[in-house]
């Protein structure tokens, strides 16, 4: 369940730092615990477990983050030039002790876009890593966010009457985003399992803004959550 970064370090991270390299990569990095599958309307849930680095509510061209100056906004998350919705934003880090495994936040029919490598090869992921396991949040350096490979999942939700996003971002070492199922426009419940990412990486769930809802965050940046047990958002009528 969520937790402050301290607390998630002492507890789920320190107890491992002395087992070999083998078994991490190995078996611990590719566990898969059973979980229970709630399922809440007024309620999304983290589609992934990891570290909350960024949450906002932004206009398209509006930073999410300053990298080396150069700012990270949702056109170029999306990678998308002409998109033009505002959205609520979180960007959820995963780091190697994390469970890698993805979860649909909100029932809905999903369908996914792997977008063109901008470089031949993903930029690692390692330095902002460590300064989460020192409990440093500083991502003002991490160039990942602008090249790395990544795949965004489109859902659409009757519920919810749109469509809202959930984006993957692959880290250096594997390249690998897997989807579970490969059919398009498939449909998800809610927590259901959907796609796992191979090693480090980042997870982003974007929720356009609402005609008929309203969405309030949960957490603030540095609160760990994990996949299908935490809520984000809470949901409420206009």
């Amino acid at each position: 369940m969520a937790k402050s970064l301290k607390t998630w370090i002492k507890k789920e991270v320190k107890p491992y730092l002395d087992e070999p390299y083998w078994w991490l990569s190995g078996e611990h990095f590719l566990r898969d615990p059973k979980r229970p599958q709630f399922i809440d309307k007024d309620f999304m849930f983290a589609p992934a477990d990891g570290v909350i680095i960024y949450q906002k509510y932004v206009k398209p061209d509006e930073p999410l983050i300053e990298i080396k100056g150069i700012n990270y906004n949702l056109k170029t998350a999306l990678q998308y030039p002409d998109f033009n919705e505002n959205c609520y934003v979180i960007g959820i880090f995963m780091t190697f002790y994390n469970v890698h495994i993805n979860r649909v936040p909100y029932s809905g029919f999903l369908s996914y876009q792997e977008l063109a490598p901008i470089i031949s090869h993903n930029l690692p992921m390692l330095s902002e890593e460590n300064q989460l396991l020192k409990e440093i949040i500083d991502f003002s350096k991490a160039e990942y966010m602008h090249k790395n490979q990544r795949i965004i999942n489109t859902i659409f939700s009757p519920k919810l009457q749109q469509f809202y996003y959930v984006l993957q971002i692959a880290d250096y070492d594997v390249n690998s985003i897997i989807p579970f199922k490969r059919e398009q426009n498939r449909n998800f419940i809610q927590n259901e399992r959907f796609s796992v990412i191979r090693w480090g990486s980042q997870c982003d769930l974007i929720i356009p803004e609402s005609k008929i809802f309203d969405y309030e965050f949960i957490y603030e940046p540095g609160i760990v959550v994990e996949a299908g047990l935490d809520t984000l958002i809470k949901i409420k009528n206009k």
